[in-house]
């Protein structure tokens, strides 16, 4: 029986993905580097730091990591804070508020640093629906290693059978499958080029998926 899901944040509630981009783009024009498409892309769902760990390597920079990632939030704040037209995902929010009023545990594990999160809980009042927010800062490894995901099954106080994940990014699914929780990969248009293919199942929209689906994943 499914006790407990576990939200991604960014592209599943919000798509804050352009504001990213836009921060990292900044911060790679003011670095002096050029990160293809192609290298940008298998960064989804990677912790900022661990983004700047591979960045330093590949390009082979004697740069303080946490340096780069205060620079680049600084960029990122900044476009938050300015951007209006930031909505939640079509759908989710009604997901998010029927499944907290049918008593499911909600739970954030999400690749953005806990500074981020709560900006983002805060501007939308997500924080009276989620148990739990966890943030892959805590962690040495990011999504696909399963650190994350392991931390939210042990704060539900329930098995990872009893869970389950709603991811959009290759990385995430990845750490899903590897943490052995049911996953269901959301196909968003927000979501470029991401491999769904470890998906247990795949969704196109919110409704899609309701508190009744659910209850009846692992019964």
């Amino acid at each position: 029986m499914i006790t407990t899901v576990i939200f991604d944040m960014d592209g599943v509630i919000v798509d804050t993905e352009p504001i990213h981009k836009f921060a990292y783009q900044q911060h790679f024009k003011q670095l002096g580097i050029d990160v293809s498409p192609e290298i940008y892309a298998t960064f989804t769902g990677n912790s900022t730091r661990n983004i700047y760990q591979k960045i330093v390597k590949h390009f082979n920079l004697d740069l303080n990591i946490q340096d780069l990632v205060l620079a680049k939030r600084d960029f990122f704040n900044e476009a938050f804070d300015k951007k209006e037209d930031l909505y939640l995902l079509e759908g989710v929010e009604d997901l998010i508020v029927e499944l907290h009023q049918k008593g499911m545990q909600l739970i954030l594990a999400s690749s953005s640093s806990m500074v981020t999160i709560e900006r983002i809980f805060k501007r939308f009042d997500l924080n009276k629906y989620f148990a739990h927010k966890v943030s892959g800062e805590s962690f040495e490894n990011s999504k696909p290693h399963p650190a994350i995901f392991l931390k939210a099954v042990e704060l539900s106080k329930h098995k990872a059978e009893n869970c389950i994940v709603i991811e959009d990014s290759t990385n995430g699914i990845k750490a899903a499958h590897s943490a052995g929780i049911y996953c269901i990969g959301y196909n968003s248009f927000h979501s470029k080029l991401q491999d769904l293919s470890l998906a247990n199942e795949v969704i196109q929209h919110f409704t899609d998926v309701n508190y009744d689906i659910i209850k009846r994943i692992n019964s």
